[in-house]
């Protein structure tokens, strides 16, 4: 859902109940002068259904869609998810007003790789920023996903995509010591910041969850100087410019907000085997520089929460199920349609918003 003019308009989305599913490609309108919901019929071929897109408004006065996730039933008790990497542009036609057309676009540029689970922003330049997600390896009795970290930025103005590359922190260049001690150890640095540029940095963290289980998270991250590019004698030697690089683990659902030209980036989950870990760590990035991400409040591995039933909870289910009959289903039904019908506000949920739902055998993602 995005806000446009005196309209709040809202894209797609899916609802769930026990026994069914299903996928929206529709499009709503909410006034905010008079408070009442009006469909919009726009023309054109549109997007497929589907929950969990990216929504934004271009300086042009149009409505940007893209991505999202879907599935379907292949047979009996097995589904196929679908990761959708398509964009679309929602444009008000001239001189009708309330009459809409759907026009598919094809952005240049380095595309982000298909994901569920993205978290997007405007910059202070109205482009829109991409963040992280999970891209899912799906088998019939699997369901494996390999989360991201990566920034990417669209440019409605130029219909591209940009990576987002941080330039690294700048450091005060300090004067090189003269004499032919000093020329051979800056020798010595240089021919090992090459070496060392060869190779990625691997970072790893352990996470405590609850039940007193250590998960390690292993994260490959690219070394300092990796560009292959030499260094002039006024910089840095790689041991001062070359430190841990600082920045959010891969996930998805983070929560992002700009503020003043600055990037605010808060938790979201990461799966590690069967179980999906929350996390509560802060971070920002100056968009204006694009330097480097400053953590403000780091990952405390008491706080992690692993996200599962316990036996009690099934229990509990399981009787309940047996005494409630019809019951139940009600109550699953309206649970679905509280959760399911505003699929289209990226990176603002996890299963109800983006449909993503495992096999029968991984059932622990379920939240």
């Amino acid at each position: 859902m995005v806000a446009w003019k005196r309209q709040l308009i809202l894209f797609g989305g899916f609802h769930e109940s026990t026994r069914d599913y299903i996928y929206y490609n529709d499009v709503y309108a909410f006034n905010l002068d008079t408070f009442t919901w009006s469909r919009l019929s726009p023309s054109g071929a549109g997007p497929t259904p589907r929950s969990g897109c990216q929504m934004s408004v271009t300086p042009q006065g149009s409505i940007v869609i893209y991505g999202g996730y879907s599935k379907q039933r292949v047979k009996k008790d097995v589904d196929r998810g679908t990761q959708h990497s398509d964009m679309f542009l929602l444009q008000p036609e001239d001189g009708r007003e309330g009459r809409w057309v759907w026009t598919r676009i094809n952005p240049a540029g380095a595309t982000p790789t298909p994901r569920s689970g993205f978290s997007v922003a405007v910059t202070p330049n109205h482009q829109t920023l991409l963040f992280g997600g999970v891209c899912d390896e799906e088998e019939e009795e699997s369901l494996e996903g390999d989360f991201l970290n990566d920034l990417h930025f669209y440019d409605a103005t130029r219909n591209r995509w940009f990576a987002g590359r941080l330039k690294g922190p700048k450091s005060e260049k300090k004067k090189r010591r003269r004499g032919k001690k000093a020329e051979l150890e800056g020798a010595d640095k240089q021919e090992h910041g090459r070496a060392g540029a060869q190779e990625p940095l691997e970072v790893v963290r352990e996470v405590v969850t609850e039940d007193g289980t250590v998960v390690t998270i292993k994260q490959t991250l690219a070394a300092p100087g990796s560009a292959g590019q030499p260094r002039s004698d006024e910089e840095d030697s790689p041991d001062e410019a070359g430190g841990p690089v600082v920045e959010p683990s891969p996930r998805s659902n983070a929560m992002l907000a700009v503020k003043h030209g600055r990037l605010y980036l808060y938790g979201g989950m990461f799966e590690a085997g069967d179980r999906q870990v929350t996390l509560s760590d802060l971070y920002y990035l100056d968009l204006h520089k694009m330097q480097e991400w400053t953590a403000l409040v780091e990952m405390d591995p008491g706080a992690q929460e692993w996200l599962e039933e316990t036996d009690s909870e099934e229990d509990s289910d399981e009787d309940e199920g047996t005494e409630g009959g019809d019951e139940d289903e009600d109550s699953g039904e309206s649970s679905g349609e509280a959760g399911g019908e505003c699929g289209a506000c990226a990176g603002e949920g996890w299963q109800e918003t983006h449909g993503r739902a495992a096999p029968e055998a991984a059932a622990p993602r379920q939240t």
